[in-house]
């Protein structure tokens, strides 16, 4: 799929394209965003196909992965260990990881991967991917950019979305907001199992019109609702500064999880 602004390709051309594609996204996956407890939390970078429970995709060395803790970063590469994940139809590499929780607050995961080369599409891909987790229930600073090449930077609490409600972002390149991006977004259909690294069922889904997509404004805004509990991926396609990458067209993606909660009566 030629990942580009909506502004340099016609709205047809575009929608056409999206309709087609199955959307790759980054995982910084670890079952519960919200932790009462200190100590190390674990986690799975993996590069999958979430909402169909599709298609794996190796990863290599993440070039960059680290948590950022009231302005703090800590480097998370030493706790890498690679795996194999194994999903339905194939098995890729991916790694284990962990997170040292100690004070309460938020910690913003971060990585960024080496760029995959996806043959059908003769690009690369690199996804810059952030996922926030919070110790304790007291909020700090979800809310702030970590300085990225691009990202989505929450405008609602990524870690307190409830089903029914509104999620919004604001999408960044170098800093500055970025318009008319589009944005895929997917449900996670099947979560990581842990212990076996394969998904935990075999539900399998595939969207009437093809990808969930939306536009950032002109501001670079974007808002979705959440119709379902779970974690659910923002992709913003070719939103980074970088485009080219061994010779080839680089799409330079900043992805963003949530998760989203059922209130209780």
């Amino acid at each position: 799929m030629l990942r580009k602004s909506i502004f340099a390709a016609a709205m047809v051309s575009v929608l056409s394209i999206a309709q087609q594609a199955n959307a790759h996204f980054q995982l910084i996956y670890t079952p519960d965003i919200n932790v009462k407890k200190a100590g190390d939390l674990p986690l799975k970078l993996v590069f999958w196909h979430p909402m169909s429970n599709g298609h794996a995709m190796a990863m290599g060395e993440p070039v960059e992965f680290y948590s950022a803790f009231k302005g703090q970063k800590t480097d998370l590469k030493p706790t890498l260990k690679p795996m194999t994940f194994k999903g339905l139809s194939n098995e890729a590499a991916a790694y284990d990881a962990s997170v040292s929780l100690k004070r309460n607050g938020d910690y913003s995961l971060v990585a960024v991967p080496s760029p995959y080369y996806e043959e059908s599409e003769d690009i690369y891909i690199q996804q810059i991917t952030k996922v926030v987790v919070n110790k304790g229930g007291v909020p700090t600073d979800w809310f702030e950019p970590l300085g990225l090449k691009t990202e989505i930077v929450p405008l609602s609490k990524p870690y307190g979305a409830l089903v029914g409600s509104t999620f919004s972002g604001v999408l960044l390149k170098n800093g500055q907001p970025a318009p008319g991006v589009e944005i895929e977004i997917e449900h996670m259909i099947s979560e990581p199992d842990m212990n076996t690294n394969k998904p935990q069922n075999t539900k399998v889904n595939e969207v009437p019109g093809g990808a969930i997509v939306v536009l950032s404004d002109a501001q670079g805004k974007f808002s979705v609702g959440i119709p379902k509990a779970g974690y659910w991926g923002f992709a913003a396609l070719g939103s980074g500064p970088d485009s080219e990458f061994k010779g080839k067209e680089l799409s330079q993606d900043a992805v963003l999880w949530i998760k989203a909660h059922t209130l209780e009566d």
